[in-house]
């Protein structure tokens, strides 16, 4: 517990203490990872941070968020991190996982706020490693998906949690870029248990109704298996353009499960996330 409050120290008091203040490392699958490091005080409230051998020359770094219907999930599920450890380490690149409040009390914009807190505290931490600004993809499946598509839309909202401009967002299979059509159409019932039946709230849960000119650039993932989460991010695609937003989609015949599972393998799939994380890698 006391390690962990003193890394929620850390990252009130800035990068001076850095190096004093981080957790003795462990390993996984023979990497180095900094695990539960605090961003807030609720247990929930935990990152992880995986290094590749040598982090001091990382050219991006990924913060991975979990799904899980906004009620379940884990930074550190096997399907969440495994394959992706494995190709994106050995290529250079810092890989973290975040966690987040997982309850009935929350919106999800409410949670969103704890991945853009992650965001900030991971962006504290880096300089331990980095003597430059590396640049910094937000990832998420699911409801992670739809989480950093609400901090992708309007990077306003990160802002006030702390944190500072991302290079891009990439959106793993959410079929929720656009709530109220969503909630308009027949759906599965746990949408309601986390949306609510009031109309209120859902165009400030939606991805899709939060886009602004400030929005950053998108890759849409999504699979061809399911009926509504390709149609929804060719939408969301189209509303981008509209305010001059590049969003890409990429369509994978993969079911909902597979297509966080399997990315990271070698294959085409990987290709294409990786050409485009080193497009804008390669974006000043």
């Amino acid at each position: 517990m006391f390690r962990a409050l003193g890394f929620l120290l850390l990252l009130t008091l800035g990068s001076a203490s850095h190096a004093a203040s981080l957790p003795e490392p462990g390993t996984y699958r023979g990497h180095t990872v900094y695990r539960d490091l605090a961003y807030g005080p609720d247990k929930r409230q935990r990152l992880d941070i995986y290094l590749p051998d040598k982090p001091s020359q990382a050219k991006a770094v990924i913060l991975m968020v979990h799904g899980g219907a906004w009620r379940i999930g884990d930074k550190a599920q096997r399907a969440v991190i495994d394959n992706k450890l494995d190709h994106w380490l050995p290529q250079g690149l810092i890989f973290a996982s975040a966690n987040y409040r997982l309850s009935s009390a929350l919106m999800p914009r409410d949670q969103a706020d704890d991945v853009a807190r992650a965001l900030a505290a991971l962006q504290n931490v880096l300089p331990h490693w980095l003597d430059s600004s590396p640049s910094i993809f937000l990832m998420g499946h699911s409801a992670g998906a739809h989480l950093v598509a609400l901090l992708g839309a309007n990077p306003e909202q990160a802002r006030s949690q702390g944190a500072n401009d991302w290079k891009a967002t990439i959106a793993i299979d959410s079929a929720a870029m656009d709530l109220p059509a969503l909630m308009a159409a027949p759906h599965p019932r746990f949408y309601d248990r986390v949306f609510g039946d009031d109309p209120t709230p859902w165009r400030a849960n939606s991805p899709r109704h939060q886009l602004t000119p400030s929005a950053t650039p998108f890759l849409l993932i999504c699979s061809s298996k399911r009926d509504n989460a390709c149609p929804q991010a060719r939408q969301f695609a189209d509303t981008a353009s509209k305010l001059d937003v590049r969003a890409d989609v990429l369509e994978q015949a993969l079911s909902h499960l597979a297509i966080n599972r399997e990315l990271g393998k070698p294959g085409d799939y990987t290709d294409a996330v990786d050409r485009f994380i080193n497009r804008h890698i390669a974006t000043p």
